[in-house]
C-alpha cells in the first residue's frame, strides 16, 4: 500500500511542484482544492483531487481520510487583492480547522508552511530559527498567526509537527518575480539607494526536496527551519546576475532613496482616504532597503536539506522559462 498524502495548494507554485514530486516518490497523494481552481495538472499526474475550503471544516474529512502526512503549503498572500480579513480567516482559521480535522482522522504528521516573513525586516543577517517575530504588514502578521498556532497545537495534541519557513521561491511557473525580470530585461530597471541591502532566494525544486525531508525525517519533529537557497547576495550583485541570465546590458542607474520615500508616503496619503492603490507606497520600497538572507544551517544539520540549483543558474533556467511563454 503506497502512503496517503495531503497536499494543500496544490494547484499554486510550489504546492504543484511538491505533489508532483511527491507522485515521483511513489505516494498517493491527495490534494485539497476550491472549486473553481485549474486541476487538470494533477489529474494529468494522478492526484487524487478533494473538493474543499480551509475555511470550512466539514469539507476537510475527506482530504484528510486514510492520510499519513499533511503538507499545508496553501495560504494567502499580501500580492492578492482581498480583504484584509480574509488573510487571518485562511491562513490562521484554515489552518486552525485543517489542524483539527487531521488530528480527528489520526494523522500522522503534519508540516506546516510559515515563511522567512514572519521575520520581517532582518537586524543582523544572516537570519537563523531563533531571530524574533518582528511581521511588517497583516500578511506577516497572519503567518505569526499561524504558526504560533501550529506549535502550540502540536505540543497539545497526539500528532508530529513541523514548521518550515522558506525563503524567496523562484523558478518556471512562478509569476510573482516576472516583474523584476522584465524591469531588468526592458532595460527601465533603477536602483533606489545604495544596492547594499542583501538578497536571498530558492529554487523551488531545491525548495520542495527540504519540504519533503520535513514530512519525511524523525529528526523534524517538533522542529522549525529556514529552507532557502545555498547563497544570498547584494540586491546590485543580484541585479547583475539577473541581467546576465537574460543576456541584457547591466543596469547602472541610481535614484535616492529619501526622495523617492518622501514621494511614496505623499501617494499613500493623497490615495488611500479615496480607497485608490497609490502608484507608490513605502512598502514597496522595502525591495530596496531591507536584508534578506537567512541561515539554513539548522536544515542542513538535521535533515540533510543540500540546495543544489545556484542562483546564476536558476534565474537562467526562470529567465528561459519565462521566454518559453512569450512573458519576455
Amino acid at each position: 500500500m503506497k502512503k496517503k498524502v495531503l497536499v494543500t495548494g496544490a494547484t499554486g507554485f510550489t504546492g504543484g511542484y511538491l505533489a508532483e514530486e511527491l507522485v515521483k516518490k511513489g505516494y498517493h497523494v491527495k490534494a485539497l482544492s476550491l472549486p473553481n481552481q485549474d486541476k487538470s495538472r494533477l489529474e494529468k499526474l494522478g492526484v487524487e483531487v478533494i473538493i474543499g475550503d480551509l475555511t470550512k471544516k466539514d469539507t476537510l474529512s475527506a482530504a484528510v481520510e486514510q492520510v499519513d502526512t499533511v503538507y499545508h503549503i496553501a495560504a494567502i498572500f499580501r500580492e492578492q487583492d482581498v480583504p484584509h480579513q480574509l488573510f487571518f480567516d485562511v491562513n490562521v482559521g484554515g489552518t486552525k480547522n485543517l489542524l483539527e480535522a487531521s488530528v480527528d482522522a489520526k494523522v500522522r504528521r503534519f508540516v506546516h508552511c510559515s515563511t522567512v516573513g514572519v521575520q520581517g525586516e532582518i537586524k543582523n543577517p544572516p537570519a537563523d530559527e531563533a531571530a524574533p517575530y518582528n511581521p511588517g504588514d497583516y500578511y506577516q502578521q497572519s503567518k505569526v498567526e499561524g504558526e504560533q498556532l501550529a506549535l502550540k497545537f502540536f505540543k497539545e495534541n497526539e500528532i508530529e509537527g513541523v514548521v518550515f519557513r522558506p525563503v524567496g521561491i523562484y523558478g518556471p511557473g512562478d509569476t510573482r518575480f516576472l516583474k523584476i525580470f522584465k524591469f531588468v530585461h526592458s532595460g527601465k530597471f533603477r536602483m533606489i539607494g545604495n544596492g547594499n541591502v542583501l538578497y536571498h532566494l530558492t529554487f523551488v525544486k531545491d525548495l520542495v526536496e527540504g519540504i519533503i525531508l520535513c514530512g519525511e525525517k524523525p529528526e523534524a519533529v517538533g522542529e522549525v527551519f529556514t529552507l532557502g537557497g545555498n547563497e544570498y547576495v547584494t540586491l546590485t550583485e543580484f541585479i547583475k546576475l539577473l541581467a546576465e541570465a537574460m543576456n541584457v546590458p547591466v543596469p547602472k542607474k541610481h535614484v535616492p532613496l529619501w526622495p523617492v520615500w518622501v514621494a511614496a508616503v505623499i501617494c499613500e496619503y493623497a490615495c488611500y482616504p479615496f480607497r485608490i492603490k497609490p502608484p507608490l507606497y513605502r512598502r514597496r520600497l522595502e525591495f530596496f532597503t531591507n536584508d534578506r538572507a537567512f541561515d539554513i544551517s539548522k536544515a542542513k544539520r538535521i535533515l540533510g536539506y543540500n540546495p543544489k540549483v545556484p542562483l546564476k543558474e536558476g534565474l537562467k533556467i526562470t529567465a528561459d522559462w519565462y521566454r518559453e511563454q512569450g512573458m519576455l
